[in-house]
């Protein structure tokens, strides 16, 4: 690795002299488009600010946050496969930080790290900007894993008619129900579990869903959570299919459009998200300067 590129994957707050300096950590990190959001959003704000990469070794996230912090870092965004070390690292964490179970925002406050998740409330902001109308919906989440938990708060304060969580083995599924059974019955939602097998069975899943959101991996593999006969049972021309990974049409995502289903990938929830993280680093005062929508047409462009 030479050393310029090298350089381009640490960021280090004492180059940049005079700045407001952050950073999104994350293993591999070189393909992130989070420099060029923020940087469209300090555009937009009239901010003085430099936002970087951080590369950390895979066991070593706690060394490299700690040192960005102690070089005068201000602030972080966290991805794959650091969310579950963010949460571990921070002193405070936010209400929906410690519900989701993960964190994806850092920041320095009176000599603290905070930590909060934005994932959720930024795929809600991307899907009701699409006109998606969640109120009422039947929306069925496959996978059970932290990129699920993480929106499932969120989700449920919308009030939809009922969340259907999906996994392989339904055990994680079910233990995603108990662990957000209070904040359902809070908003009168139907909170099931199911195993993706059942997804093929018309006696237990018996109409379609309105919105379908494909939170596991398999979109980075090319493959789809779903089997042939479960997407003919969930999948009518009314649906819209939403997948979290971003930058190509994915198999889940093909699946639904050969139902005649509207489909998404999640290039807007990583604005969206971003947006939150931006304003609770510069202040939600910016909230009216900074357009996310914006930021996404251009980087869809």
């Amino acid at each position: 690795m030479t050393a310029p590129h090298s350089a381009d994957l640490h960021t280090d707050p004492r180059l940049f002299s005079g700045l407001d300096v952050y950073a999104v950590a994350g293993n591999p990190i070189s393909h992130s488009k989070s420099p060029v959001i923020h940087q469209r959003f300090a555009e937009q704000a009239g901010q003085r600010m430099h936002y970087g990469r951080l590369q950390p070794e895979i066991n070593s996230f706690a060394i490299a946050a700690k040192t960005f912090f102690d070089a005068g870092g201000k602030g972080m965004n966290v991805t794959v496969p650091f969310k579950l070390d963010a949460q571990a690292l921070a002193d405070v964490l936010t209400a929906r930080a410690r519900l989701a179970g993960a964190v994806n925002t850092l920041w320095i406050q009176d000599g603290k790290i905070y930590g909060d998740n934005t994932d959720g409330a930024g795929l809600v902001r991307d899907l009701l900007a699409q006109g998606i109308e969640l109120h009422s919906a039947r929306i069925l989440l496959l996978g059970a894993g932290g990129a699920a938990r993480g929106v499932i708060g969120p989700l449920l304060e919308q009030s939809p008619k009922c969340l259907v969580i999906a996994n392989r083995s339904n055990a994680k599924a079910d233990e995603l129900v108990k662990l957000f059974a209070d904040i359902a019955a809070k908003h009168e939602v139907a909170l099931e579990s199911r195993a993706l097998a059942d997804l093929e069975s018309p006696t237990i899943t018996q109409y379609p869903f309105d919105l379908v959101i494909n939170a596991t991996a398999a979109g980075l593999s090319d493959e789809s959570p779903l089997s042939a006969k479960a997407v003919v049972n969930i999948f009518v021309p009314s649906s819209f299919a939403y997948d979290m990974v971003y930058g190509k049409t994915t198999a889940f995502m093909q699946q639904a459009l050969q139902r005649g289903a509207r489909v998404s990938d999640g290039l807007g929830m990583l604005v969206e998200q971003a947006a939150d993280a931006f304003l609770l680093w510069r202040g939600s005062d910016l909230a009216s300067a900074i357009d996310p929508r914006a930021v996404l047409a251009k980087l869809r462009s």
